[in-house]
């Protein structure tokens, strides 16, 4: 009975540490912590975002992955376009913003 029982904790140990292995992260995937860190840079670049006059009438969309957030959709025109990019550089923990917005076209 000594034996299996030993053998139970082992295997029970083997699965646990197999289990923490897989939510570590790795240069392609993103650890539990990172992707919440995302999460919350995300909700604070785009509060910011919202405090933009004149922005939230338009749909940016904002991703971040690893600290650098990509900002997409159609704004205005080039000026609301430099302004939501600072906006977006100037919150804490930004490490650097991909500018993907197109000015909106005219109806």
């Amino acid at each position: 009975m000594g034996n299996m029982n030993r053998l139970f904790v082992w295997l029970v140990m083997a699965v646990f540490l197999g289990a923490v292995a897989a939510c570590a992260p790795t240069a392609e995937r993103r650890g539990t912590g990172e992707v919440i860190d995302d999460a919350t840079l995300t909700a604070r670049v785009k509060t910011a975002l919202i405090r933009v006059e004149g922005l939230s009438a338009f749909k940016v969309d904002v991703n971040t992955n690893r600290g650098e957030v990509q900002l997409t959709g159609f704004v205005r025109d080039e000026d609301m376009i430099r302004q939501s990019v600072d906006t977006a550089r100037a919150v804490p923990g930004v490490v650097r913003v991909h500018n993907d917005l197109r000015v909106a076209p005219r109806r």
